[in-house]
């Protein structure tokens, strides 16, 4: 019987400490986000090369790649998202890669599977200092999607995951520990 109630008060003692948490791992004077629109840095005219086959343009993808980033800090609720003269923080970005490759091939060589990826560059601001935080560079989201079968999807829905990928992945790094 002894044995049973130290089990279960070590037990419990290990749940308790177990060290999870869902607030926010930033100092509370950095409560709130200001969200600066992406900058589109992707040339579509640049030259093919040995390094690169082709290149792949997306109109407005740094648009939908800012309301994304806005809409996860919102649906996150770690932050409160600002105006730039009233955030803690500024962050700033730039889509710098947009690559669309096939992950896998049927027996006659066709695309069964696609894998979008969107790279851009970071940059985290403290406003009332203008310090710069963090800077991370080729950041991606992205995702896999079928061309063929009972699951198959456009590209635009490629795209789309892909960009919800890659605003959930900014809003953890910005809100958990640098």
């Amino acid at each position: 019987m002894t044995k049973r109630m130290i089990f279960a008060m070590l037990l419990t003692l290990f749940a308790a400490g177990c060290g999870y948490t869902t607030r926010s791992l930033l100092p509370p004077e950095l409560d709130s986000i200001h969200v600066s629109n992406f900058v589109n840095k992707i040339d579509p005219a640049e030259e093919v090369s040995d390094k690169r086959m082709s290149y792949t343009y997306w109109p407005g993808l740094e648009n939908q790649i800012t309301r994304s980033v806005i809409d996860g800090f919102i649906f996150d609720r770690h932050l409160d998202v600002k105006s730039e003269a009233r955030a803690a923080m500024v962050l700033k970005g730039k889509l710098v890669d947009y690559k669309q490759e096939p992950l896998s091939y049927d027996r006659a060589d066709n695309v069964e599977e696609m894998r979008t990826q969107i790279t851009v560059d970071l940059e985290l601001y403290n406003s009332a200092t203008g310090d710069l935080i963090w800077s991370e560079k080729s950041f991606t989201g992205w995702s896999s999607y079928d061309l063929s079968g009972p699951n198959a999807t456009t590209e635009a829905e490629g795209v789309r995951r892909a960009v919800k990928d890659l605003g959930e992945r900014v809003v953890e790094r910005v809100v958990e520990a640098w």
